[in-house]
């Protein structure tokens, strides 16, 4: 009987479809039928009351009233995959008749949102194409919301937040509202959701792509009052206004054919309309004079506000929220994973912002341990030293592998690395106080040279520590390494916001080891030594730069060989070259595995104090993943 219902009441749906469509008086009746067919317990007979609604809506019949929102909303927030698409559906192609009903709209996609966090991607192509359709009660809603969005802006909620989130897709329609009205929503309010670049292109793939995204929302975040007509969007060569974005019309059939933008370009006098699809990849700049520092400088603009996004978020480090930290840095490596622009320096401050927010996360996860609500156990402080040694690390990296940073960018990293010796030395539990008052005691030094050489003001935090090494110096060594006189320093620390400009490039290599895995093993002869062949590729390298091959068969079996950059070339940006490489502790089996790796040594670091024979004299930073190299014994005949 149950079946028997579940399936009339189908067929009643799918026949107030047909006449809704024919007649729109007949529509207006239909509706309040159909609202009570959503409170249904079958799937089906739900689904179905909403495919009538989208084919009224399609053909202009669906007049919604304020009786009618929240139930209609209220599917919004059902268990069922399809019952919420096809309501997010309907939405996008409504006209809502109030701003009440709009925000009403607004909120519930927001509760979506947040008990289906899956449904991210369509939820913001739906806030997108409702603001396209409403554009005044965009700008009004916006406008009212500035103020929460700034505060987002300024580190107190972040772009993390649901509900900023969804504002800035909300805010970025405006200007492609089909209205004649102004768009006259604050340019920073797009500079905002450039943050959010990766998450928000993956909804409006049916629109643009991403280049065309940033481009878009590079101009809005520069023009203070303009219309749809006004906007520019480059492609290729020319830069050219865009006369009309489509903004398709959903429904159950789908989108025919693809989208497309209609350009209006004046060439010879004459008017010439060129109609191309958004989903082309659209260039940021002209491919002639010039283009690549503009193409450089177009990604430039979103990284930095990454990174001033990242200074924001230390008041929360230091409140001890590092899962949301964890979180917001997660959000950014997204972004910064889909800049696919190749434009000289751009791949080099990519990866450097990747390494950076490495640090910071890093730093987070240490500084939960300083909190006064932190209570170490035996395993708490192991747990200490091994991220204490992760930051070490990062740091380490970012000064030895990137090339072109300014004495004022090399400061900052300093203060870092002066920043992460204190907080070794604010736990006596932690060994290795006399290495670390040495590492402290260097870096002091550099950063007293960078001071002296540039005029640049140091921090209060650096100053700080500046003072307490002089009177260390002057004291006895169980003062030195009172733990209270350096977490007292902990309160003069603020990160500061990096700003990248000009150009950096990152020092890396690629190695491989030609024909060779476990079904090619190379030929070896126990106990004699046995040739290596690497293919190596070196990037951004200087000829005194100090590289050696690693190779590993186990902890206690490594043997380092130094490679002698002045024989492969001059400091070219890239070097190739194959290299046979000995290794000596072939062992007595009928096979082995070696690890092998390049790295480089950092510099600046002190001498250690242990050193393998022949090996490195000071700490490496490893330029590329690790390769295996199998190997079998020769068989005697």
């Amino acid at each position: 009987m149950g079946l028997r219902m579940n399936s009339m009441r189908k067929s009643a749906c799918h026949s107030l479809c047909t006449l809704t469509i024919i007649s729109a008086e007949f529509a207006g009746e239909a509706l309040n039928l159909l609202m009570d067919v959503l409170n249904d317990d079958s799937m089906f007979v739900r689904l179905e009351a909403l495919e009538t609604m989208l084919h009224m809506a399609t053909y202009g019949h669906l007049k919604v009233q304020g009786t009618h929102m929240h139930m209609f909303l209220g599917t919004l927030l059902d268990s069922n995959t399809l019952i919420r698409s096809a309501t997010r559906r309907i939405l996008k192609l409504v006209k809502l008749p109030n701003i009440e009903l709009f925000r009403l709209s607004f909120d519930s996609l927001i509760e979506n949102l947040e008990k289906h966090p899956q449904d991210e991607a369509d939820i913001f192509s739906v806030l997108f194409h409702t603001g396209c359709n409403h554009g005044k009660f965009v700008v009004s809603t916006i406008n009212e919301a500035s103020e929460e969005i700034d505060q987002a802006s300024e580190g107190k909620l972040g772009f993390d937040s649901t509900r900023v989130a969804a504002l800035l897709v909300l805010a970025i329609s405006a200007p492609l509202s089909h209205g004649e009205h102004f768009c006259s929503i604050p340019p920073r309010i797009f500079s905002y959701a450039v943050t959010l670049l990766g998450r928000i292109s993956r909804a409006l793939t049916d629109i643009m792509d991403q280049n065309a995204l940033l481009a878009y929302l590079s101009q809005c975040s520069i023009s203070t009052t303009f219309s749809a007509t006004e906007l520019n969007i480059r492609r290729g060569e020319p830069c050219l206004p865009v006369a009309n974005i489509e903004i398709p019309n959903d429904s159950s059939n789908e989108i025919n054919g693809s989208t497309r933008t209609s350009l209006q370009q004046e060439k010879d006098g004459a008017s010439e309309l060129q109609s191309w699809t958004m989903r082309e990849p659209l260039e940021l700049a002209a491919p002639l004079g010039g283009s690549q520092v503009e193409v450089h400088d177009e990604v430039m603009k979103p990284i930095n506000l990454i990174l001033a996004k990242v200074k924001d978020i230390w008041s929360s480090i230091h409140s001890g929220f590092t899962n949301e930290v964890l979180r917001t840095l997660r959000n950014f490596k997204e972004e910064l994973a889909t800049f696919t622009s190749d434009s000289v320096g751009t791949i080099g401050a990519v990866a450097f912002t990747l390494q950076y927010l490495q640090v910071i996360k890093q730093l987070a996860k240490v500084w939960e341990h300083f909190l006064p609500a932190k209570k170490l156990c035996s395993s708490g402080l192991g747990e200490l030293d091994l991220v204490l040694g992760k930051l070490d690390m990062r740091l380490r990296e970012l000064r030895s592998t990137f090339t072109g940073l300014s004495k004022e960018q090399e400061l900052q990293i300093l203060e870092l690395v002066l920043l992460t010796c204190t907080l070794r030395l604010c736990k006596v539990e932690i060994c290795c106080h006399f290495a670390t008052l040495k590492k402290l005691s260097t870096t002091v030094s550099r950063v007293e040279s960078i001071l002296k050489s540039a005029t640049i003001e140091p921090t209060i935090f650096i100053s700080e520590v500046g003072k307490l090494l002089c009177l260390n110096e002057t004291s006895s060594s169980e003062a030195s390494c009172n733990p209270f006189m350096f977490k007292e320093l902990l309160k003069h620390f603020s990160l500061s916001q990096f700003v990248l400009c000009g150009r950096l490039d990152q020092i890396k290599a690629e190695l491989t080891i030609p024909d060779n895995d476990s079904e090619n093993p190379l030929p070896f002869v126990s106990r004699l030594p046995v040739g290596i062949p690497c293919d190596i590729t070196l990037h951004n390298t200087s000829n005194e730069n100090k590289l050696w091959l690693k190779m590993s068969m186990d902890d206690e079996s490594t043997q380092f060989v130094f490679l002698d950059l002045n024989l492969y070339g001059s400091s070219d940006k890239v070097r190739k070259f194959t290299y046979v490489v000995p290794f000596y502790k072939t062992p007595n089996a009928i096979s082995f595995t070696l690890r092998v790796c390049i790295g480089v040594e950092c510099l600046f670091e002190d001498v250690l104090s242990v050193k393998k024979y022949g090996g490195p004299e000071r700490e490496l930073t490893y330029l590329c993943q690790e390769k295996e190299v199998h190997l079998s014994m020769i068989s005697a005949h």
